[in-house]
C-alpha cells in the first residue's frame, strides 16, 4: 500500500503504509527516543500530531496493554523509517502494524526520516497531511487546509468526562529475586498518606501511577473543574497534569486555577506548567520544532544539578513575562528554555519535562517526592 506524507511548505515523502488506510491531517513532529513508542503513541499530548520516530527500526518490541499511557492512541499517524513486523519480546501481545490497524491509526515507513526532521529542524514544526489515498496535489492542499496547533484547545478531546479515583495497576514492575525472598514481579505500594486532586488536561497513566507509588491517593477531575468544586473536596494539594494543545487558549482554565493559588499547594509538569505560567499572568509562546524526545538535558538552576529528561512539548514559558514574585528554577541547557518556575509567595511549583517518564530516563523522579515534602510542610 502506497503512502505520502505531504507537508504545508510543498515537500512530499513518499513510502509504503501500514496499519489503517485513508487520511488524515495533524501537526508533523518528531520524537529522538529510542524507545518507548507506545508510550508515545497513547500519550494525550500528542493529541492532532503526526509523530515522526528518528529512531530508524521501530516495532521491534511490540505492543502490550501494561505500558500504555491511556485507554487509546491519540497521535493522528505515524511515521518511522523502518517497520519491524516480527517483534521479539515476553510481554509482546500485539504487533504495532496490528494495533494501528486495530484503532484507526495510519503509518507510514520507508521515508527518509533523517531528512525529515532536518527539514522540521530548519524549517519548523508544520502541519501535514498523511494520506494512502490522495495524489501529492491533493494532500499538499489538505495540509494546508488543516488547523494549525497555535490556538487549539485539544483538552477538550482528552479529559476525563467524570470525576474518578485512580485504582489502576501501579505497583512498580520488577525482575524476582527469589534469594531475597521476592517471588512477585511487582513493588508493593505504600499506604496512601496525603489526598490530591490532579486535573486531567490528558494525564497519562504514569504520572499517576507515580504519585500513588509516593504514597498519593489521587482523586482526577475534568479540564472544566471549577476552584471551588476543587476546595469542597478539601485535597492535600493540587496536581496539574500534561496534555495537547496551545496553552494559551485555555483562559478558562487559567482562571480556576488562578483561584486556586495560594489556597492549597500545587504541583504542575507539561501543560499543567504551562498553565500555571498563565494563571501567574505570564506568557506562552511556539517553538520553532519543540522539545520530543528522551535526551533533553536540564539544570537546576537552584544547586546546579544537570537532569537528562524526557520532554514532549511545542510550546514554552516567556521567561521575562512572569511576575517577580515567580523565580526560575530550571533551563534547558540546548536553548536555554525555561523548564521549571516557582512562586516565593505560595507553595507552588512547576517542571516542563516529564519526571514520570516511562520508559526513562528517571533522573527527575524526585519531584513527585518534593510535591509530597511541600504538602507536608504546609499541614
Amino acid at each position: 500500500m502506497d503512502a505520502i506524507l505531504a507537508l504545508e511548505d510543498g515537500r512530499v515523502f513518499r513510502g509504503e503504509g501500514f496499519g489503517h488506510s485513508g487520511t488524515s491531517t495533524g501537526e508533523a513532529c518528531f520524537n529522538t527516543s529510542m524507545t518507548g513508542y507506545q508510550e508515545i503513541l497513547t500519550d494525550p499530548s500528542y493529541r492532532g500530531q503526526i509523530v515522526a520516530m528518528t529512531y530508524p527500526l521501530i516495532g521491534n518490541y511490540g505492543v502490550n496493554p501494561e505500558d500504555s499511557e491511556s485507554r487509546q492512541p491519540h497521535v493522528r499517524g505515524f511515521v518511522v523509517g523502518e517497520l519491524c513486523r516480527t517483534p521479539s519480546n515476553f510481554r509482546s501481545q500485539q504487533t504495532l502494524q496490528d494495533y494501528l490497524s486495530e484503532h484507526e491509526i495510519i503509518g507510514i515507513e520507508g521515508i527518509d526520516t533523517r531528512a525529515l526532521t532536518k527539514h522540521l529542524r530548519s524549517i519548523g514544526a508544520m502541519r501535514a497531511c498523511l494520506t494512502t489515498e490522495l495524489e501529492e496535489d491533493e494532500a499538499i492542499e489538505a495540509a494546508k487546509a488543516s488547523p494549525p496547533m497555535t490556538g487549539s484547545d485539544f483538552v477538550k478531546e482528552v479529559t476525563t468526562s467524570k470525576p474518578f479515583t485512580w485504582e489502576g495497576e501501579s505497583r512498580r514492575w520488577t525482575v524476582p529475586n527469589p534469594s531475597h525472598g521476592q517471588d512477585d514481579h511487582y513493588h508493593q505500594l505504600p499506604a496512601p498518606l496525603r489526598r490530591i486532586v490532579a486535573y486531567d488536561f490528558g494525564v497519562k497513566f504514569n504520572i499517576l501511577r507515580q504519585l500513588r507509588q509516593h504514597g498519593f491517593e489521587v482523586q482526577v477531575v475534568g479540564a472544566g473543574t471549577s476552584a471551588s468544586e476543587v476546595l469542597k473536596l478539601d485535597p492535600d494539594g493540587i496536581f496539574l497534569s500534561n496534555g495537547p494543545g496551545d496553552p494559551e487558549a485555555l483562559d478558562y482554565i487559567h482562571a480556576e486555577i488562578r483561584e486556586l493559588i495560594g489556597k492549597k499547594p500545587i504541583f504542575g509538569i507539561c501543560l499543567g506548567h504551562q498553565i500555571l505560567t498563565h494563571a501567574f499572568g505570564g506568557k506562552t509562546f511556539k517553538l520553532k520544532f519543540g522539545h520530543r524526545g528522551g535526551n533533553q538535558p536540564v539544570k537546576d538552576l537552584r544547586s546546579g544539578r544537570v537532569s537528562i529528561t524526557s520532554q514532549n512539548h511545542g510550546f514554552a514559558t516567556d521567561g521575562e513575562s512572569l511576575p517577580s514574585h515567580v523565580e526560575i528554577t530550571h533551563v534547558n541547557l540546548n536553548d536555554e528554555t525555561v523548564e521549571g518556575i516557582r512562586s516565593t509567595a505560595d507553595p507552588v511549583f512547576s517542571v516542563q519535562y516529564h519526571p514520570e517518564a516511562a520508559p526513562g530516563p528517571h533522573d527527575a523522579s524526585y519531584f513527585f517526592q518534593e510535591f509530597a515534602d511541600l504538602i507536608d510542610a504546609t499541614k
